[in-house]
């Protein structure tokens, strides 16, 4: 994991405290007041006290809700008239249309055309109007930006603007109020209107709290930009986290964390699978890759953060298909997955043989399959792909070694 501080000197404050007080009364009775839980599991980890806030059980199924409406409710009736249009990989999408949904305003929502099927389900459900436009949000933001300029509809945009960065602060308020010895707050960090949200309205009332960003490290356009002083486009996105997968941070949101001095950390593709399957597991939340968040950065990085800690839990709206591949890789990365390819004898029996000594082991077998013809094998030989369930690391490295020691052959 690596760390970036966004301290800076000059000011172009967007967003005060009271803008998001302001915000906090217009949500009330339209946002949910998720809430926070302690994580025994998590805090013996991290080594210090930590509190999930749980917004991944917000409304729509992330904090966007939040942002969206503020920047909704307070347009004129003429621009209520027009519609809205907006980009999104899901998260602000839902948030948007629901929005619409509760302020009689008609929306269009570009995603890109590899959005999750259930996010782009869901957003049709709450009445938007879907339409498929590029590989990523960026691309699709150019899009939603295009048919603003053509109809005349108001852009709503997913981070980079001060009634969207206001209302993301309203979480920063009710965790101060659920947590009042919190000393530190761990925020993904995609266009980073969230982190800016909560930045502002918690240092503004309690400046010895710290707030620290995390990204995706193969999505991280922060940590260059922070480094260059100004919004600079990743050059790269592949991650699982769709939800941060940003190209290019806001102006609004960039300027707000850097004057607050938020450090922004990045994780792993595989310290954000470990965290998933902790929270699925242990707290018995079900939470997206960027979600997950800022639980991996405390899973990477144990002891490194004051506590008590709340970990902002960002979002749950997850792919089912994806939910699977993450905790396998999940199980893997946490040693309790093994895939192995032997060569054994192609004679009846020496597969049962085989899967009698996994067994003997405490492996729980859960696919095998054979290959018969390949260069590296003898015409008398089978290669077996298996793979297994297991208790840990300590207990894949007995199975390797109780395979060895029976004789056979694990190929590289």
């Amino acid at each position: 994991m690596t760390t970036t501080s966004s301290a800076g000197s000059e000011s172009t404050a967007a967003v005060t405290l009271d803008d998001v007080r302001a915000a906090a009364r217009l949500l009330d009775g339209v946002a949910t007041r998720t809430p926070v839980d302690e994580s025994r599991a998590l805090s013996a980890i991290a080594r210090t006290r930590v509190v999930l806030k749980c917004e991944n059980l917000q409304r729509a199924g992330s904090f966007k809700i939040r942002g969206a409406y503020v920047r909704m409710a307070r347009l004129s009736t003429e621009e209520k008239a027009r519609g809205v249009v907006a980009a999104s990989a899901g998260n602000h999408a839902q948030g948007v249309a629901l929005a619409a949904q509760l302020l009689g305003i008609d929306a269009v929502v570009y995603m890109p055309t590899d959005a999750a099927l259930p996010k782009v389900a869901a957003t049709r459900e709450y009445g938007a109007e879907v339409r498929p436009e590029g590989g990523s949000v960026d691309e699709a933001l150019e899009a939603a930006h295009a048919e603003a300029e053509r109809t005349g509809a108001v852009l709503i945009h997913p981070f980079d603007h001060p009634d969207v960065v206001a209302g993301q602060g309203t979480l920063g308020l009710e965790i101060l109020e659920q947590v009042p010895d919190v000393r530190t707050i761990v925020v993904p960090v995609g266009g980073g209107g969230l982190a800016a949200g909560i930045a502002t309205a918690v240092r503004a009332v309690r400046s010895d709290v710290r707030v620290v960003g995390v990204q995706a490290a193969s999505a991280a356009a922060y940590p260059a930009s922070i480094t260059a002083g100004r919004p600079v486009r990743a050059t790269r996105l592949a991650t699982m986290a769709d939800g941060i997968a940003v190209g290019t941070p806001g102006q609004v949101p960039f300027a707000l964390l850097r004057d607050a001095g938020v450090e922004v950390r990045t994780v792993s593709e595989e310290d954000l699978s470990r965290a998933l399957l902790l929270v699925a597991e242990r707290a018995k939340l079900l939470v997206e890759p960027s979600g997950a968040a800022s639980v991996a950065a405390l899973m990477a990085s144990p002891g490194e953060l004051e506590g008590p800690v709340v970990a902002v839990l960002s979002g749950g709206n997850i792919d089912p298909l994806v939910l699977l591949r993450v905790v396998r890789h999940g199980l893997a990365s946490a040693g309790r997955y093994l895939s192995l390819r032997l060569v054994i004898g192609d004679r009846p029996g020496s597969l049962a043989a085989l899967l009698g000594q996994l067994a003997r082991s405490g492996g729980n077998v859960m696919h095998v399959s054979h290959v018969r013809t390949g260069v590296d094998l003898a015409i008398d030989e089978v290669e077996i792909d298996v793979q297994l369930e297991t208790k840990g690391p300590q207990h894949c490295q007995q199975v390797l070694d109780d395979l060895r020691t029976a004789g056979y052959r694990i190929a590289p």
